[in-house]
């Protein structure tokens, strides 16, 4: 199961609403692997979505504890669970496998996502809050998204947040020749939309972090110029664009500050491109004279206006994700009915063992050979009653009969069948 919005469902300022920081992370793994419903859970946060993908019990206790948690930490309403999807199944995995391959993202075909999917999974591991069966979800999404970026045009056909923002900045300057650029932060994102300017012309770049340390690494590779904290007010006035880009919990220009900003500038337009979550700006930066602030949602519109590429390359990926998950759901349901068949297997060897030490004792002595011969013949019986049921058994195509046919099996032979079988990570 997968409960959870994204940049289609949610506005930047819902979303934003509903962004958990990393330490938070912990504590939603913790308190959601011990509720009701959950057998494990894996928390995904990005700039763009807040997911929770879940292995449910039951999707009802399931959906109700992920609704418990943001009712009681970031107050949810009724009127803002619309916003959220709850997908089962296998419309959870056809999910979780375009998330991975980037096809739900704001950028289709954009390779930070891997990453970041990669993070949510250690985070789990080390929260203990997933078992074998997330784990298989994780590790074949991830092959998926490989096999995807092989076989489509989905990453070279990826338009970019970086590339937004220069398309955004030159409408309002013209031109980026000789433009001063101020980051603000050392974040990923931010690194790249730098580039981005840089390499349309751009003049200069002061790159502004809380520590002086990680501004001077990252001004040393961008040959740009690290400028401490406590000054940032003065270069703020001074430049052109500002990307900011940090990971402040709260709000670092309020509209008060760009009207005074602003004002030193004496008219002179100033870019403001925030892709920080939650976001850096106050939106009513906007209504200042001069201002020109662009956010997540206003990105997103520029990459939508160049899809025909993207839609091609996505259409080819979609058609490798719907066969992969056909398959893999069918190795799910393979998996499920392993028990009873295990514990089948087990049930007929001892009645059989039992059988032959009867015939044993009522028509023997026999030779080796003879003694031999009739446990062969009779492991041959126990081996193709097995694999008959065990075919009927994972042939069926829905759960509901598969469970109702495990179900009898186990009735009919007084199977005391083991824990249900996970599904590995070769899966």
């Amino acid at each position: 199961m997968v409960v959870g919005l994204n940049h289609r469902t949610a506005p930047v300022a819902l979303r934003e609403h509903f962004w958990i920081s990393e330490n938070r992370r912990y504590d939603a793994l913790e308190q959601l692997s011990r509720a009701e419903g959950i057998a494990e859970v894996v928390v995904l946060v990005t700039c763009n979505r807040t997911e929770f993908l879940l292995w449910a019990n039951d999707v009802t206790l399931a959906a109700n504890s992920v609704m418990r948690l943001l009712s009681a930490d970031y107050g949810l309403t009724q009127a803002e669970w619309k916003h959220f999807y709850r997908l089962l199944d296998e419309a959870a995995l056809l999910h979780i496998f375009r998330v991975a391959s980037s096809l739900d993202s704001m950028v289709i075909g954009e390779p930070q996502i891997v990453a970041q999917v990669k993070d949510a999974w250690k985070q789990a591991q080390k929260a203990g809050a997933i078992g074998r069966c997330l784990d298989s979800v994780l590790q074949k999404a991830l092959t998926v998204s490989k096999r995807v970026r092989n076989e489509t045009a989905i990453g070279s056909a990826a338009v970019s947040i970086p590339y937004a923002a220069v398309q955004l900045t030159r409408e309002v300057l013209g031109t980026l020749e000789g433009k001063k650029i101020l980051l603000l932060g050392a974040g990923k994102m931010g690194e790249l939309s730098a580039r981005g300017l840089l390499n349309h012309g751009a003049g200069s770049l002061q790159v502004i972090s809380r520590t002086l340390e990680h501004s001077t690494e990252l001004a040393g590779q961008l040959n740009g110029t690290a400028i401490p904290f406590e000054e940032r007010w003065t270069y703020m006035a001074e430049a052109d664009v500002i990307i900011s880009s940090t990971s402040c919990p709260h709000i670092i220009l309020s509209r008060d500050e760009a009207e005074i900003m602003l004002r030193r500038r004496r008219e002179r337009p100033l870019v403001i491109v925030d892709i920080a979550m939650p976001r850096d700006i106050d939106p009513t930066v906007r209504s200042v004279k001069g201002a020109f602030l662009y956010d997540l949602d206003d990105l997103e519109n520029v990459v939508s206006h160049n899809a025909g590429e993207r839609e091609a390359a996505a259409a080819a990926a979609e058609k490798i994700l719907h066969a992969e998950v056909r398959e893999f759901r069918r190795s799910l349901a393979s998996q499920r009915v392993v028990p009873t068949i295990v514990a089948l297997r087990q049930r007929l060897d001892e009645i059989c063992r039992q059988e032959l030490e009867y015939f044993r004792q009522e028509n023997g002595p026999f030779t080796q050979d003879q003694s031999e011969m009739l446990t062969a013949v009779m492991l041959r019986m126990t081996q193709r009653i097995t694999a008959s049921l065990a075919r009927e058994l994972k042939e069926l195509p829905e759960q509901v009969e598969q469970e109702q046919m495990a179900a009898l099996v186990q009735r009919l032979f007084h199977l005391q069948t083991p824990e249900p079988a996970l599904v590995g990570a070769g899966s």
